[in-house]
């Protein structure tokens, strides 16, 4: 016999016709209704037990949390909640779980308290739904790639370079923490280490992304990265995943025009492929919201924001333009804002942001041409001398999603900005070889996955939109 997902005898019910179903039990009430759920729909089936076919001890093992496989006939159901239902004539316990032990019984439960449990914590439809909204992302992010030339980069984990130049990355190291070998200066010897020199999991696949840009014309990265900074906040991870085009002889307005394009694609496939999981997230969503004081809820419902983000043009504006804005603004000048905005090269953050998405404009916003002291020495310089051809993308909620620039591609331009920041050329003569033979005007960017999906799921911490998370002192599971 067939054994069907839940999802299809929902979709498409034989009704009728003898049926096969696998999942976990919801619920069982009154030693007579089972619901029953595989993870394939946010929907539960109901299956139907006559309490004097089936033995005693077997009904039993029947409780929130088992594995069970039920035969029995499809029919229309009678009661409210569900089209069909099915009359068991078969159960099978693949797996009894302990109601006493159970962590996961049918109550509210706080979503601490759900990070304890990560292991389990798959089986709530809060995040079943979020995990089946992120795969559906992930599959619209490589379906959109692929239909548009691009070809699928593996960028290293393990790195020698530094990307961001913040200094904060995880060490790769054989050595013998307690007694590693030491140079005549003290310091440690990583050229006794296992690859020569010192080495650490990446922050971004970028700087090597280029490489292949230059070869292949379009390539991007969809891969985990890693940052050792001890910040335990709701909007950041130690592994988190990250997608990374790169496009030789893009310049920054194709750029800006590719990420608005893809980001409206992903998000629009969501919306067409997930209403139901939207559906109760934003329900979800909206009874948490009721608790919160007036000025902390939020203007959109999940799915107006989503569509939001689809139905309207990004507006873009230059960070010198945003800065006045910002300068002027009430909040600012009733010093409103946690950070001031006084002077022109203030490093913008998550409350400025969101007001010009959410306030002042009241539609997604690109910020471009940002001072160079606060962006990556890759950037390219413009012709003031002071800004980089930078872009920053603000959604409503949640402020920054993806940031990018056209890089520089002026070797001498490269090794001054190098020099300037005290970097060997040496460890990074590769990427500089790529400006001396065949260079070319090149952009890309890069969009955090686990921040998409934060905004399509309306989570409120970055932790709950993956399935395990690394944060500092935790790494469980």
């Amino acid at each position: 016999m067939k054994s069907y997902s839940i999802n299809e005898l929902i979709q498409s019910p034989p009704l009728k016709q003898e049926v096969e179903v696998n999942g976990w039990v919801k619920t069982f009430r009154s030693n007579r209704f089972i619901a029953l759920n595989d993870g394939s729909t946010i929907k539960n089936i109901q299956c139907v037990v006559d309490f004097e076919q089936f033995n005693e001890n077997l009904l039993k093992k029947i409780a929130t949390g088992a594995a069970l496989k039920i035969k029995g006939v499809l029919v229309e159901s009678l009661g409210k909640g569900q089209n069909v239902e099915i009359q068991a004539q078969e159960i099978f316990v693949h797996g009894e779980a302990d109601p006493d032990s159970y962590p996961i019984q049918p109550k509210r439960h706080s979503m601490e308290f759900l990070r304890e449990q990560a292991h389990l914590r798959i089986r709530t439809n809060t995040f079943a739904a979020v995990m089946r909204v992120r795969s559906a992302l992930s599959f619209a992010i490589h379906a959109y790639f692929q239909k548009n030339g691009f070809y699928y980069f593996h960028a290293p984990i393990i790195t020698g370079s530094d990307a961001e130049g913040a200094g904060e990355m995880f060490r790769v190291s054989t050595l013998d923490p307690k007694t590693p070998p030491l140079t005549e200066n003290g310091d440690v010897n990583y050229k006794e280490d296992f690859f020569g020199k010192e080495t650490n999991l990446t922050v971004s696949g970028q700087l090597e992304a280029e490489a292949y840009a230059m070869g292949l014309g379009k390539v991007y990265t969809f891969g985990p990265t890693f940052r050792a900074e001890n910040s335990n906040t709701s909007r950041h991870l130690a592994e988190f995943w990250m997608i990374e085009p790169e496009m030789a002889f893009y310049d920054l307005k194709d750029n800006m025009d590719l990420a608005e394009e893809f980001i409206k694609n992903i998000i629009s496939y969501v919306l067409e492929n997930c209403e139901e999981d939207l559906e109760f997230l934003e329900k979800r969503l909206l009874d948490e919201e009721k608790t919160k004081p007036m000025a902390e809820r939020g203007e959109m419902a999940l799915i107006d924001r989503l569509k939001f983000v689809v139905d309207n043009d990004f507006i873009r504006i230059t960070y010198t333009e945003a800065i006045e804005i910002l300068r002027n603004s009430k909040p600012n000048k009733k010093k409103k804002f946690k950070y001031q905005i006084d002077e022109w090269g203030a490093d913008l953050q998550s409350e400025h942001e969101r007001y010009l998405v959410e306030k002042h404009f009241k539609c997604p916003v690109i910020l471009f041409d940002y001072p160079a002291k606060i962006k990556a020495f890759y950037m390219r310089l413009n012709e003031d001398g002071k800004t980089v051809r930078a872009m920053d993308i603000l959604f409503p909620g949640i402020g920054e999603i993806a940031g990018g620039s056209q890089r520089e591609e002026r070797l001498d331009v490269l090794k001054e900005k190098i020099a300037a920041l005290g970097i060997d050329e040496k460890e990074l003569w590769w990427y500089l070889d790529l400006r001396k033979f065949g260079t070319a005007i090149h952009s890309g960017f890069g969009l955090g996955f686990e921040r998409m999906v934060q905004f399509a799921t309306g989570m409120g911490n970055i932790r709950d939109v993956i399935p395990f998370p690394r944060t500092p002192q935790n790494a469980e599971f």
